[in-house]
């Protein structure tokens, strides 16, 4: 793996996705911090040892999004529309694709700002938590270009169409405190405790079923845009091979064990 990307797997199937390019507070774009993402859901997605994904940070910053430099090559003369949008569906634009496949939860663990295509970054997990010093700017308007990375989509879903507005239209930061009020966050803790906090909650995620872990998420990820009906059939579906797990089998089996040995302790 390479080196703007660290990758470390607990004994619990916990992988922490660490980026690390410091020089550019750890930019997306022009750094190799894309491929390495890339490379590294793949890797996620065929190891079935994987139960949760953290994705945070080295620095005092989470993501400063785009290069600023990157933005003055695309704006010369070698670079037509077409040649530009080829490039984001052939770069960035994987990368939403690919968070958005993993089948096991995710949790960004912002440590500081999230800026553009940053802010985005963490919208594409599962969840968020937040250092007291994350910010979040969806400030693409600043800069004088939009979300080219799925901003709009995720955005949205995360803190609702009025407030995306807001964020989207002013490109304003806004306040770990904010975050959490608005619901981007589900919590805002020290940032001494924040990658602790973060394990443990992944933990509490891994110990679980790993299929019902799975197909959990899939039916929230399906809810978001199918109608009841058929949500239920899906569900219906899932829960029919989650009965027919061994997991399932092995709970079932020990909470009858221990219920036996309970009725049989008060005759």
């Amino acid at each position: 793996m390479t080196t703007v990307l660290r990758y470390e797997q607990d004994e619990l199937g916990v992988v922490t996705l660490t980026l690390d390019h410091p020089e550019t507070r750890n930019a997306l774009t022009g750094t190799g911090i894309v491929e390495a993402m890339l490379e590294a859901c793949h890797r996620i997605e065929h190891d079935p040892s994987v139960r949760a994904v953290i994705i945070t940070a080295s620095g005092p910053v989470f993501s400063s999004g785009g290069k600023i430099d990157e933005m003055q090559r695309q704006i010369g003369s070698g670079f037509g529309s077409d040649v530009l949008r080829q490039e984001y569906r052939q770069g960035i634009q994987r990368l939403p694709l690919a968070i958005h496949q993993i089948e096991v939860p995710t949790i960004a663990a912002v440590n500081g700002p999230a800026i553009g295509a940053g802010c985005d970054l963490a919208c594409m997990c599962d969840l968020r938590i937040a250092s007291e010093q994350a910010t979040f700017a969806e400030s693409f308007v600043k800069v004088g270009i939009v979300a080219g990375d799925g901003g709009a989509w995720f955005l949205p879903r995360v803190i609702g169409m009025a407030r995306a507005a807001e964020m989207s239209f002013t490109g304003e930061p806004i306040d770990a405190k904010t975050a959490l009020d608005w619901g981007m966050v589900s919590r805002v803790v020290p940032a001494a405790d924040l990658l602790t906090t973060a394990q443990t909650l992944a933990r509490k995620m891994a110990v679980n079923s790993p299929p019902a872990v799975r197909m959990t998420k899939r039916l929230l990820r399906e809810g978001q845009t199918a109608s009841l009906a058929n949500l239920l059939e899906l569900s219906a579906a899932y829960q029919a091979i989650a009965h027919k797990t061994p997991e399932h089998a092995n709970i079932v089996n020990d909470f009858m064990e221990a219920k036996a040995a309970r009725q049989a302790a008060r005759k």
